[in-house]
C-alpha cells in the first residue's frame, strides 16, 4: 500500500472509536437521530479513508501499470470497484 500509513491508521481509529461509542449509545437507548447521526460521521470517515487508498493507488500502481503496458488489469480492478460502490 502506498498511501500515507499513519493518516490511514489514524482515520480507521478514529472511525472505530465512533463505533464504539455508537455501541454504547445504543446500549444506553439514546435518542435515535443522534445515534444516526454519528453513524453518518463514521461513513464519512470511511469514504474519507477509502479515497486516500484509492488516490494513492491511481497515483502509484495505476501509473505503474500504465507506464509497463499493463493497464488492462488495473482499469478492470477500478471498474469492479466503481460498481461496487454504485
Amino acid at each position: 500500500m502506498q498511501a500515507d500509513k499513519e493518516k490511514i491508521n489514524r482515520l480507521l481509529k478514529t472511525a472505530r472509536g465512533q463505533i464504539e461509542g455508537i455501541l454504547k449509545m445504543v446500549e444506553e437507548d439514546r435518542y435515535c437521530i443522534d445515534i444516526s447521526n454519528q453513524i453518518l460521521a463514521t461513513e464519512s470517515i470511511l469514504r474519507k479513508t477509502n479515497r486516500e487508498i484509492l488516490r494513492a493507488h491511481m497515483e502509484h500502481c495505476v501509473k505503474e501499470a500504465f507506464a509497463s503496458g499493463q493497464e488492462q488489469e488495473k482499469i478492470a480492478e477500478i471498474i469492479q470497484l466503481l460498481d461496487k460502490m454504485s
